[in-house]
């Protein structure tokens, strides 16, 4: 049964809906805007576990080692890009950390290997939750978008991959504007899309430090941590938490009940 505001703000209270933990309650409150889009980080819609598991089979013994300081260097060098204004695209960025991250772990990359690494980025899928959660959101009326690191080919590829075609408005990539999230520029590009305001719009973020940024920015943000971290120590939290895309239709099916 979908829950009402008053349920929802009653069960907010005690910190949990459905496996959704509400950080900031008044989000919802009578005179919040309704919710009439949702900007999505990529990772929120696709599993990026495929590519893990091709760098054990590379790399036997090593593949987690790998892939966990090649995803660190990932986002590394996408913020220090941003600050020092010497932006390249995700791809590129994406490459040259694989690299170093072989480097580092003085693992024998050969070209074939990175060749095979790379190009799982473009077989990437959704995550099971992904299709029914997004054509519910799409049936309330919620228009859609992703707001991501990604390159449109990377994107493109992946909505491809899992039958997404026609739920997502646009394709926001940081290319557009040069500059990484968390950078301001990089979250305006939703409200500039869909001519919508600030508060009008939830981002949904798949890392903490996303979350972060978007609330900073001013969105209201659901953090949908599939991984199930803690809340990043940046002085700023998501207004909610939950686990999957499903979770996401209850915070904003609920947000929108008269």
């Amino acid at each position: 049964m979908p829950l009402t505001r008053r349920k929802f703000l009653s069960l907010a209270a005690t910190g949990v809906t459905t496996g959704l933990v509400v950080s900031n309650p008044t989000i919802r409150a009578a005179t919040t805007p309704k919710i009439k889009a949702i900007a999505f980080d990529g990772f929120t819609t696709f599993n990026p576990q495929m590519v893990f598991a091709l760098a054990e089979e590379l790399f036997p013994g090593k593949g987690a080692e790998l892939s966990n300081a090649w995803r660190a260097r990932q986002f590394d060098y996408a913020w220090l890009r941003t600050l020092s204004g010497r932006y390249v695209d995700f791809w590129q960025v994406t490459e040259d950390a694989l690299v170093f991250a072989a480097r580092m772990l003085k693992l024998d990359l050969s070209m074939k290997k990175r060749r095979q690494l790379m190009h799982a980025y473009l077989e990437i899928k959704a995550w099971p939750d992904a299709l029914p959660a997004l054509r519910s959101l799409k049936d309330m009326g919620i228009r859609m978008a992703f707001l991501s690191n990604f390159t449109a080919a990377m994107l493109d590829a992946a909505v491809k991959n899992s039958g997404l075609e026609g739920i997502f408005d646009a394709h926001l990539c940081t290319d557009r504007v040069r500059a990484y999230k968390p950078d301001p520029r990089a979250y305006q590009m939703a409200i500039d899309a869909f001519g919508l305001q600030r508060d009008e719009i939830v981002f949904a973020a798949f890392g903490g430090w996303d979350a972060a940024g978007a609330k900073s920015f001013g969105y209201p943000t659901f953090w949908v941590n599939r991984m199930n971290l803690p809340v990043e120590e940046l002085g700023v939290a998501p207004d909610a938490i939950g686990g999957n895309l499903n979770d996401l239709v209850s915070f904003v099916r609920s947000g929108n009940s008269p």
